[in-house]
């Protein structure tokens, strides 16, 4: 494999108002092709037939759609960084070609091209990664600077990888195998590899971490199953049972931002959210109840009973659930808090956004609020394809409210800060002698004229009013 190559900048190059989804179909079938939310679910990118958008979740009442654009057809790829100006748009037209853009300027920052089409890009204030199907690449996103190359991995016709948020614990998950579930950590700050974990029997479809970087969600393509591992030791948490009746192929693993919950969509009606919650029996409990007696007995036949039985039986179910109005669908989910309660975003391929109310104490039924159309009124929506959605979920956490802060203390304290607000307290900010900086994040981050800090990887400021945010990166090969 061949390194990837910078293509030429052209920084006046304007970011036009239309692209194009992909499908193998020609492009003349439009519908929820690819959707991502963005680090800490503020804004949601899809990409149709007609082009990539971006809306602003800040409102369940209404849905701003904050830009459209894109210069390439057949967008498959959107993501962007946090509430940041900086888009990154791969175009089935180019599929080896990965293009950034300052979306509110216009302009294009750079693009690079890599040896074989791109499956996946994940990228949070310090990395970018490109997920190719037998490699990966790791930048520095500040200069685009190649840092590592992860050649002949196993080959990832999905282009399955997830990359933690958080600067400290900047972590890269992959498959390590084609035929079991196996997870390698590597950690992208010291470019080293981390551990190996052997989490399924059958091969990975959906993996995830939560914020803080400290563990690690994922499902094998049997779709029954869900464990969460630490992070970076791989010592097994958790272990969710989804259902035992079928088969289902995982689209999504999402953490709260509190790390207490933890959503799972599929092609089923169905989407679960399960506590993180380690049960522990009180040494004053009484034992005289029936439910107590069953439970020991239970856990006394754990010991010796068959390990497949026995792993059923300490399986938690989940803890709350929703049952949307489809089945076969694709879709990615989120759990975020927005005007300070505790939401279930779901993005499907039948052009929709869906918001569900979540009950952290009781769970249960989630209530639908709203939803709302992904689409113009008078656009075309034939019925979506099968084709796996793009672009799976990069980030799935919600408004940062304080690092290990609960659902219930976020409800109580009013849970409204926004993400650049968290990061402006002094124990957040990595560098609290550099000069914080006056941008604008209308789409539901800070307020415009609010002082927003600048990014943790900086060794200057980052200006997202000035021309030397994210400098273009001058052609080069390798």
């Amino acid at each position: 494999m061949i390194e990837p190559v910078p293509a030429t900048h052209s920084g006046d190059e304007g970011l036009g108002q239309d692209c194009k989804g992909m499908s193998d179909e020609p492009a003349v079938v439009q519908g929820l092709v690819c959707a991502s939310f963005n680090q800490d679910s503020t804004s949601l990118a899809i990409g149709t037939k007609d082009g990539y958008r971006l809306f602003s979740l800040a409102s369940v009442d209404k849905l701003n759609c904050i830009h459209e654009g894109g210069e390439s057809p057949d967008v498959y790829i959107v993501e962007r960084l946090f509430s940041s100006s900086l888009v990154v748009v791969v175009s089935h037209s180019m599929p080896r070609r990965m293009n950034i853009y300052h979306f509110k300027k216009g302009t294009e920052i750079c693009n690079y091209s890599y040896s074989s089409d791109i499956l996946a890009v994940k990228l949070n204030r310090q990395r970018l990664v490109v997920c190719l199907e037998e490699s990966i690449y790791i930048h520095n996103i500040k200069d685009m600077k190649l840092l590592k190359s992860l050649l002949n991995t196993p080959a990832n016709r999905t282009g399955l990888c997830a990359l933690s948020v958080n600067h400290s614990n900047s972590y890269l998950a992959y498959p390590g195998s084609t035929s079991i579930g196996e997870i390698v950590v590597f950690d992208t700050n010291s470019l080293s590899n981390m551990i190996v974990i052997p989490a399924h029997d059958s091969p990975l479809a959906a993996m995830s971490f939560n914020i803080q970087g400290t563990m690690l969600a994922s499902a094998s393509e049997k779709g029954t199953v869900i464990r969460v591992f630490s992070v970076p030791d791989g010592l097994r948490l958790f272990e969710f049972r989804r259902g035992m009746k079928r088969y289902v192929s995982i689209s999504s693993l999402s953490f709260s931002a509190d790390g207490q919950f933890l959503s799972a969509s599929s092609n089923t009606e169905t989407v679960h959210i399960f506590k993180l919650d380690h049960h522990s029996t009180s040494v004053e409990e009484d034992s005289s109840t029936w439910s107590s007696y069953v439970g020991k007995v239970f856990s006394a036949a754990s010991t010796y009973l068959p390990a497949q039985v026995s792993d059923m039986m300490h399986q938690d179910r989940a803890f709350a659930t929703v049952r949307l109005n489809m089945f076969g669908l694709k879709n990615v989910c989120t759990l975020s808090i927005i005007q300070k309660l505790p939401r279930l975003l779901v993005a499907s391929s039948d052009g929709f956004l869906y918001i569900y109310n979540v009950d952290p104490q009781e769970g249960g039924e989630c209530v639908l609020v709203n939803k709302h159309r992904l689409f113009n009124s008078e656009e075309e929506q034939p019925p979506p394809e099968e084709e796996p959605m793009g672009g799976g979920q990069t980030y799935a956490a919600t408004l940062a409210t304080g690092g290990g802060q609960t659902y219930a203390a976020t409800l109580a304290t009013g849970g409204g800060q926004t993400y650049a607000a968290t990061l402006a307290t002094p124990a957040c900010v990595e560098h609290p002698a550099s000069a914080s900086l006056t941008g604008y994040s209308e789409d539901g981050g800070a307020k415009k004229g609010e002082v927003i800090p600048e990014h943790e990887f900086a060794a200057g400021p980052v200006r997202l009013d000035d021309e030397q945010e994210f400098p273009p990166v001058s052609s080069q090969s390798n």
